[in-house]
Parts: structure tokens; C-alpha cells; sequence
């Protein structure tokens, strides 16, 4: 039976209680491979839910009319 695709916020939140349990250091190699991989495909889907978020946001801008426009937000720079 196929998993259920995790919301954004319960993904990070299990995220972080592999991270916890890869720091105690008390899983036996083979747990601990397999929740890092868990760990990888949980943040690949973040990222993808992120990067689908991003692509949704739009800011507000003031025109010379004094209306307002959408426009893209700007992609963030890479310095």
C-alpha cells in the first residue's frame, strides 16, 4: 500500500526527529541508514514543495497611476 505524501510542515517535523535520533548515536547501522534515507526524501519534497510555493508568490506594486499590479517575485540572487 503506497504512503500518503506528507504535508510540508509534518515532513520537516519528521525531518527533525531522525535528525534527533541519528544524534543520540543509539540505532544500529542498518536503522540509521535507512531513516537518513528517509531523511532524504523527505527534504527532496520540501524542497520541490518550495520551490512550487515560490513559483505561487507574487508581490503588490504601486504603479505611477497610483494602482496596484502582480508581478513575479523576483528570483533570489546568487552571490
Amino acid at each position: 500500500m503506497p504512503k500518503k505524501k506528507l504535508s510540508f510542515e509534518d515532513a520537516m517535523k519528521r525531518i527533525e526527529e531522525i535528525v534527533s535520533d541519528l544524534e543520540r548515536g543509539e540505532l544500529p547501522l542498518e536503522k540509521s541508514l535507512d531513516r537518513f534515507e528517509e531523511a532524504v526524501k523527505l527534504a527532496r519534497s520540501c524542497q520541490q514543495t518550495l520551490e512550487a510555493a515560490q513559483k505561487r508568490i507574487s508581490k503588490l506594486v504601486r504603479t505611477e497611476e497610483d494602482s496596484f499590479t502582480l508581478e513575479p517575485l523576483d528570483e533570489p540572487s546568487e552571490d
